[in-house]
């Protein structure tokens, strides 16, 4: 902690509460309006690189203009003797890392829960125009009584700054969560953002990362080429249409995806409200579950449509709106579908195409009738070609 524990007359410093490679955060009390604060203060060593104090400030301002429950107000942002400063909202809690360290892999029901409001957050800034960049579970906050704020928008984009087929040499982010575009140096979208919430939600299912690699490099060729082990392999218990969705945000086409958080979320709500069959399901002592059959990115989409809510804010009433499960499975191009699926408490079944009842060719039937008139039309002609040549 700095030896002048006090910012501006104002902030008392009153311990450490983390620290990353840009920033040390800070517990502290606003001496002014008597409250507790979490300061993120620039590390000494930044102070004179003109990129990173650019990104400090950036931080401040995209941050300071998101309000949402779901993420961690921005109070003030100011300097103290060529000190930095950001000051937030203090949150009392855990981040996702520390509780899925803590756990292991997360309940079913409460993995649905933070990853829902992860996505109402996310959508929120989606809709305001910002990108996060650098979702990761060390980035969300979890209260004691369960609602999550979402932090550290420090390499968050403008979409409106984003151009067209635009690249970079530098790859901002976390390599254990960023996007098959962002490891190959393509702007982000918010299917980025989407494909960084897989990754921790898979991480919070299995208890472990999807990809475990022991450099950058190789961690970026996985992101960018390899496929995910299934979810089965570590969590038996997650439901097959579960691993479907998580397997879909994975994808490495970001059109593949959902297009947005809010789309995500959607989806997310849609499944948990299909009832509670699905819900704290355990294999049985010594049973063997089949592994999910249907993730391949080819499935047949499906065709059922639920009433499902957007993410709303915590507290808040939610209004339903329909949505189509059809999402649910991948968006890359498809095998000539022959059956459909339905999605029926958190399983998938295949059902047979229903025969379509034979019905009348009407257009058959005008051209006999046309044919009739014209032979009809023929028989004066021929009662004289009898009456002339033949009496």
């Amino acid at each position: 902690m700095p030896s002048d524990n006090l910012l501006n007359q104002r902030y008392k410093l009153l311990g450490q509460l983390g620290q990353g490679g840009m920033a040390v955060v800070y517990k502290a009390q606003d001496l002014t309006l008597g409250r507790l604060v979490a300061i993120k203060m620039l590390r000494q060593s930044l102070i004179h690189d003109e990129g990173f104090l650019a990104r400090f400030q950036q931080e401040a301002r995209a941050a300071a203009n998101l309000a949402h429950p779901n993420i961690v107000t921005v109070h003030d942002f100011g300097s103290h003797e060529e000190r930095y400063y950001i000051v937030m909202e203090y949150i009392e809690g855990k981040d996702l890392k520390t509780l899925i360290k803590e756990s292991g892999p997360l309940s079913i029901e409460r993995t649905l829960d933070l990853v829902i409001q992860m996505c109402a957050g996310l959508g929120y800034a989606h809709r305001a125009g910002l990108i996060h960049c650098d979702v990761k579970p060390q980035n969300v906050l979890v209260t004691a009584d369960g609602r999550v704020k979402l932090t550290d928008f420090g390499i968050a984009r403008a979409l409106a700054t984003l151009r067209p087929g635009e690249t970079t040499d530098v790859v901002w982010g976390s390599p254990q969560y960023y996007s098959p575009e962002q490891a190959a140096g393509e702007h982000p979208t918010p299917a980025s953002d989407v494909y960084s919430i897989g990754v921790v939600m898979y991480e919070m299912l299995a208890g472990r990362l999807p990809f475990v690699a022991s450099s950058q490099q190789a961690l970026t060729r996985m992101h960018l080429h390899d496929e995910p082990p299934r979810l089965a392999l570590y969590n038996p218990a997650v439901p097959e249409t579960l691993e479907l969705i998580v397997h879909k945000v994975l994808a490495k086409e970001p059109a593949a995806r959902y297009r947005t958080a809010d789309h995500l979320g959607r989806i997310l709500i849609a499944y948990r409200q299909q009832g509670e069959a699905w819900t704290g399901a355990q294999p049985a002592p010594g049973s063997s579950i089949a592994a999910p059959t249907a993730v391949h990115p080819n499935a047949p989409a499906t065709s059922l449509a639920v009433a499902a809510p957007p993410p709303a804010p915590v507290g808040q009433a939610v209004r339903s709106v329909p949505v189509s499960l059809s999402e649910v499975h991948a968006a890359a191009p498809t095998r000539p579908r022959t059956a459909e699926a339905t999605v029926i408490a958190g399983h998938v079944e295949e059902l047979e195409p229903e025969a379509e009842e034979p019905g009348l060719d009407w257009i058959a039937v005008a051209l006999g009738f046309a044919a009739f008139i014209a032979v009809a039309g023929l028989i004066p002609l021929w009662l004289l070609v009898i009456d002339k040549y033949f009496r």
